[in-house]
């Protein structure tokens, strides 16, 4: 019988990979910050700041005022003033 009856063989074998894979830590001396993890640290923030321009760029780009699809309605009409709109019936 098994001790993960739960899980299926995939996930029992990723379940033993990963016990595996942490008893064989490195000793704390033997690892060190390294100038490749410090260029991919910059480049992702590069990344991140070219995309916050490249969206606030694009956004003053955008006209938010809608435009109806449907008939023309005066901004400055009540909510008596407009007619509602002719419904189907429901079935």
């Amino acid at each position: 019988m098994s001790m993960l009856p739960a899980l299926d063989l995939v996930s029992q074998t990723t379940a033993v990979w990963l016990v595996a894979a942490a008893q064989k830590m490195p000793e704390p001396e033997d690892v060190k910050a390294g100038w490749l993890g410090f260029a991919v640290f910059l480049a992702l923030a590069a990344a991140v700041a070219f995309l916050g321009f490249s969206l606030s760029k694009h956004l003053r780009k955008v006209n938010f005022e809608e435009q109806a699809d449907g008939p023309a309605v005066d901004p400055d009409a009540t909510v008596t003033d407009v007619e509602p709109q002719s419904r189907p019936p429901v079935s």
